[in-house]
């Protein structure tokens, strides 16, 4: 991934030419999801670590600025059936989750195989294809263990 500094003045960049500013409080958000790659934090748990460097700012700002950032698909809002979203920076490399019912974990992965179902599905139909979410859902080894020994 690219320097934090870069990125952070790329995005700034983005929402500049979409008639936006960077604000300390949208920057501070946005350092979070850098900073935590590949971890699909919920709103509150990007709004406590913020907390820590700018004790001022307030849920309403958090939940505001996630959902400008989601609408002009700088991060992807998450559900993952569990009664609030989660968000993760986009990324070029499109991923898949597996989604453990017991514990929660989230596990991203690629597979050229769905890939090629994708290309398959879009020229069968005559559909052009932009994007899809994937989800598994099921139990990571660690819990599908812990239920055998049971």
């Amino acid at each position: 991934m690219k320097k934090l500094r870069e990125k952070i003045t790329e995005i700034s960049e983005s929402l500049r030419r979409k008639g936006y500013r960077l604000t300390p409080q949208r920057e501070a958000v946005i350092k979070i999801l850098l900073e935590h790659p590949n971890q699909h934090l919920a709103a509150e748990d990007i709004y406590a670590m913020v907390r820590k460097t700018h004790p001022e700012i307030g849920m309403a700002t958090v939940y505001r600025t996630l959902e400008l950032l989601s609408n002009e698909k700088i991060i992807n809002q998450l559900n993952f059936e569990e009664g609030y979203s989660r968000y993760e920076l986009e990324s070029v490399d499109h991923h898949h989750h597996l989604v453990c019912l017991k514990c929660g974990k989230i596990t991203e992965f690629n597979d050229s195989l769905l890939e090629k179902v994708e290309e398959e599905i879009s020229t069968q139909h005559g559909f052009a294809i932009v994007g899809h979410l994937l989800k598994f859902y099921g139990y990571c080894a660690n819990c599908a263990d812990q239920n055998q020994e049971r």
